[in-house]
């Protein structure tokens, strides 16, 4: 068997890779973050059930690895007759994961807001919503970031599991390369460092917003 070199075109496929990984980053943040932000204001609600419900699930997806999301998302629905796309499996599976952590981030943002801003809303006859556009959420916002943000970062190493079934993201990508060229250090060096770039940043990101709005 003929081994390949690791050169400047197995380093751009790594690259194209990376893009693929920052897409499914990019999809269970945006998707988990749509459910999350319902799942919050669903566990800070007055309504008892809606309390339960969203608590119920947050508990469920939380003790569930999310390699079994995935599973179950695609050859569980397979065996349904319902066979999705690599990219639509990981992309179901991470947004349903990041969804149920985004809603308890946010879940106690929203609940570390001082009762006396509740109260003071309450006193200029602001409706629920109002109360929640106008003084909850931007003060639940500034709360929140630094472990959003902080969470992001797990999110993208997490998308490393889409590799078991097929999705060529970045970590994929370094196995495809080392069969090609039998380089495991270098291979798999280059991927740890493309994974720090993106990662660390994030990271002095979160530390920098927590210090700034001392959260």
């Amino acid at each position: 068997m003929i081994f390949r070199s690791f050169g400047s075109s197995e380093f751009l496929f790594l690259l194209e890779s990376l893009q693929w990984t920052l897409i499914l980053t990019a999809l269970a943040l945006g998707g988990g973050g749509f459910v999350g932000f319902f799942l919050a204001l669903a566990r800070a609600s007055q309504v008892k059930a809606l309390r339960i419900l969203a608590g119920l699930y947050i508990q469920i997806i939380q003790g569930i690895p999310v390699l079994m999301i995935l599973f179950l998302s695609f050859y569980g629905l397979a065996l349904l007759g319902y066979r999705l796309p690599p990219l639509v499996a990981a992309g179901i599976s991470m947004t349903i994961y990041a969804s149920a952590y985004l809603g308890e981030i946010w879940r106690g943002s929203i609940q570390s807001v001082p009762k006396q801003q509740w109260e003071a809303s309450e006193s200029l006859a602001m409706t629920r919503a109002q109360q929640y556009r106008y003084v909850i959420l931007p003060q639940a916002v500034r709360l929140s970031l630094p472990s959003t943000v902080g969470f992001a970062v797990q999110v993208v190493k997490n998308t490393s599991i889409a590799s078991l079934i097929g999705f060529v993201e970045l970590a994929r990508a370094g196995q495809l390369v080392n069969n090609a060229t039998f380089q495991p250090f270098r291979v798999f060096l280059v991927v740890a460092a493309l994974y720090f770039v993106v990662c660390y940043p994030l990271s002095l990101l979160s530390r920098r917003l927590e210090r700034r709005f001392h959260a």
